[in-house]
């Protein structure tokens, strides 16, 4: 498994909130390989597994308008990169962690 293979699944607030939390990790990921897709669907689901970047700052993703629950889910790096990098580009809570072998999981929950 690489060390930049993650996975993010976010609900509530709306598309554009979607791809606005994906344009924030996109400066520590790189374009991601799936991106959130679906207007009507409830769960949207970005996931990243190219090589990376070294850097962990957010690019300039934008503002939410609407909380939005995310779950990111891979190797302890790359959910350590994610939740840095998404605490810095918004108002975040820690909703909790947890941990497998060679897997982790943590959620957030992001608000305007």
């Amino acid at each position: 498994m690489s060390d930049t293979q993650l996975t993010v699944t976010l609900s509530g607030g709306d598309p554009d909130d979607a791809r606005t939390v994906v344009r924030a990790l996109e400066g520590a990921f790189g374009t991601p390989d799936q991106s959130p897709s679906g207007e009507e669907a409830t769960v949207r689901v970005a996931t990243f597994t190219g090589e990376g970047r070294q850097e962990a700052s957010p690019a300039d993703a934008g503002r939410l308008s609407a909380p939005v629950n995310v779950t990111v889910q891979g190797t302890p790096e790359a959910v350590r990169r994610a939740s840095d990098t998404l605490t810095r580009a918004f108002s975040a809570r820690d909703e909790g962690t947890a941990s497998g072998d060679q897997e982790q999981e943590r959620q957030l929950l992001l608000e305007p």
